[in-house]
């Protein structure tokens, strides 16, 4: 007898499927939690963030300067305006960036698990949607994709806001895509949001070039609306393919764009891109199964040689496993799908176009993630040898091994120091990692152990023009103005459009007491870089010490044009007009000095001088 009243055990499972997204984001939330305490890092964040004013704020100047540049060789408009909203709430607090990183991410992890009870429910895996049978496969979909170590470089990297905002329109688009197909009569509508969030995935990253290939696989299988007995040119066929036009047609725009923006350094020829590309698929699946040693940068090799044994390795591994593949087409056609869909998917961040130097790196995996996840979800549901208390302890144990990695991991992205020292603990012969860690020492002040880690970069990479001009500051801090020179020139050998070694190069010898040959590398600094303002200060500085005033004080304007409401500008400003005898002026420019650096000692005896008062703590210039 059934009086209708709803059972226990109906509403417990109702109750846990609502749930599963919740914990999805939970779990995603906990093994990002480190994030919270990081700050900027100088991988980028640097000239992103910490030296870039233009993107601070949501005005009208700020939003013309979004969606025009092309800062550091990418178009992403749509990022920067979510990090032109965090300055509004954060200023340049840094846990309101993560925060927001955080949070995109975990929506990220949503999505794949809604897209995983969809796409599962299409394969037969499971019986529908969000049905009991659906949501452990779904979440373990969900969470393979969230908290896995790879993810790591994508979510606690600020200036990677545009892979979690990218990836989370690129799923919508995915989504409401199906529930186009999946209507009868198809709903349009859905087909057109499908479209506006392809676009906006596009203004988030270009990486979300390859969604219509994704579409493609997905109506070869699960959909099965093309190939098969539909075949590829029926006339339901061609119905397909011309939905899926306006997204290639954005996808070549993009691209184009894309590769407009990044301008690309020399790359590699074909062979040694084949390698590299090899190489990339392999690591990306080994690092996947087996997360450890991940880094923030892996340094392209100074020679690839495509036949080195890793190279060959990865070829074969790559070359059996898409062969496996094909031939388990009929089989386990899932399988098929999910290893065409990643290597196409991987296909634009391989090294078609080199940008960087990185061999590989982690947060290239973000936006193939999900198709390993649902490969993961796939197998557990399928996995009916063993019960479902089996396969949740299994699965919980790999969960949670993942999550204490992913925990981590992120714990190397909490300042500069403890990333570069990571990197340098996984591959010790990164020049890049070795001058970055330099940077960070001559920062604090130790240029004795800076110049030891600028010697090993350029030891290791004697090309690294900058790596010759930072050892060449790390000696002059030590007093070694020589051995500083003679770096200076190596820098300006290497790139003779190096305007802030030219002007090092002029410090140096301005201490040696040379100001002509001191003026000489300011000016052709100056030359290469109107716009570099301690070039234009030391420049004026020599002709101070020359004697010619009145040229200096040229030089300190144009600086202060550049560089405004900068205390050495204003000082030195002072010392030239006291020469020329105008007092009040002189006093002024102190002020401004003082105001500007209230523990400024000079400013406030040369201040002192020019207002005849007493100077006990006078340095005289």
């Amino acid at each position: 007898m059934n009086d209708g009243a709803p059972r226990k055990g109906a509403s417990l499972g109702a109750g846990w499927r609502s749930a599963a997204p919740l914990f999805v984001v939970a779990l995603a939330i906990l093994a990002f939690l480190p994030a919270l305490r990081a700050g900027f890092v100088t991988w980028d964040d640097n000239r992103n963030f910490l030296d870039n004013p233009a993107y601070r704020g949501l005005g009208w100047t700020q939003l013309r300067w979004m969606w025009t540049t092309t800062q550091m060789g990418h178009y992403v408009p749509l990022a920067w305006m979510t990090l032109g909203l965090d300055y509004v709430l954060w200023g340049m607090n840094p846990f309101g960036y993560h925060l927001q990183n955080v949070v995109l991410h975990a929506a990220n992890g949503v999505l794949v698990y809604f897209l995983a009870s969809r796409i599962l429910t299409l394969a037969g895996v499971v019986s529908r949607p969000n049905a009991r049978d659906a949501v452990g496969p779904s979440v373990l979909a969900a969470l393979v994709f969230a908290i896995h170590p790879l993810r790591v470089e994508s979510v606690a990297w600020i200036t990677e806001r545009r892979d979690v905002l990218s990836l989370l329109w690129y799923l919508a688009s995915v989504q409401c895509y199906l529930r186009f197909v999946s209507s009868a009569p198809p709903r349009w509508r859905w087909y057109i949001v499908a479209v506006v969030f392809f676009v906006a995935a596009l203004l988030s990253k270009a990486t979300s070039v390859t969604l219509p290939v994704a579409l493609f696989v997905l109506n070869v299988y699960p959909l099965r609306r093309l190939g098969g007995a539909a075949g590829y040119w029926s006339p339901a066929s061609r119905r397909v393919w011309l939905e899926l036009a306006p997204f290639s047609a954005l996808a070549l725009v993009a691209g184009g764009v894309s590769i407009v923006a990044l301008h690309p350094p020399a790359q590699l020829g074909v062979a040694a891109k084949i390698a590299v590309s090899a190489y990339s698929l392999a690591f990306y699946l080994e690092k996947t199964v087996v997360p450890t040693g991940l880094a923030a940068l892996y340094e392209m090799p100074h020679r690839v040689s495509p036949w080195e044994a890793r190279y060959v390795v990865s070829y074969v591994i790559i070359a059996a496993i898409s062969v496996g593949a094909w031939l388990a087409r009929r089989r386990w056609p899932g399988a098929t799908a999910a290893w065409f869909a990643f290597l196409l998917l991987m296909l634009p961040m391989l090294g078609v176009v080199q940008n960087g130097p990185q061999i590989v790196a982690d947060r290239y995996t973000y936006h193939v993630a999900p198709i390993l996840g649902l490969l993961a979800g796939a197998l557990w549901a399928r996995w009916r040898a063993a019960s479902g208390w089996v396969r949740v302890a299994v699965s919980g144990c790999a969960i949670a091994v993942l999550a204490a990695a992913t925990w981590r991991q992120t714990g190397y992205w909490r300042d500069s120091e403890r990333l570069w020292a990571r990197v340098l603990s996984v591959d010790s012969t990164s020049s890049i990692a070795q001058i970055a860690m330099g940077d960070l020492l001559i920062a604090q002040g130790r240029a004795a152990e800076a110049a030891e880690h600028y010697g090993r970069g350029v030891e290791l990479d004697p090309t690294y023009a900058e790596g010759h001009n930072n050892l060449g500051v790390a000696l002059a801090r030590e007093g070694r103005l020589a051995e500083a020179i003679s770096q200076y020139q190596a820098a300006v050998a290497l790139d003779s459009s190096y305007a802030d070694a030219y002007n090092n190069w002029g410090v140096a010898l301005s201490r040696q007491g040379d100001q002509a040959g001191a003026i000489e590398r300011y000016a052709r600094a100056i030359q290469l870089d109107p716009r570099n303002a301690d070039a234009q200060v030391n420049y004026g500085n020599a002709l101070l010490h020359a004697g010619r005033a009145a040229d200096a004080i040229e030089r300190y304007e144009v600086a202060d044009r550049v560089r405004p409401r900068h205390a050495d500008t204003h000082l030195n400003w002072g010392v030239a007009l006291a020469q020329l005898g105008r007092m009040a002026d002189a006093a002024q420019q102190f002020r401004f000095a003082l105001e500007l650096d209230p523990e400024n000692v000079d400013a406030r005896n040369y201040l002192a001088r020019a207002l005849g008062q007493p100077t006990p703590n006078s340095i005289p210039r």
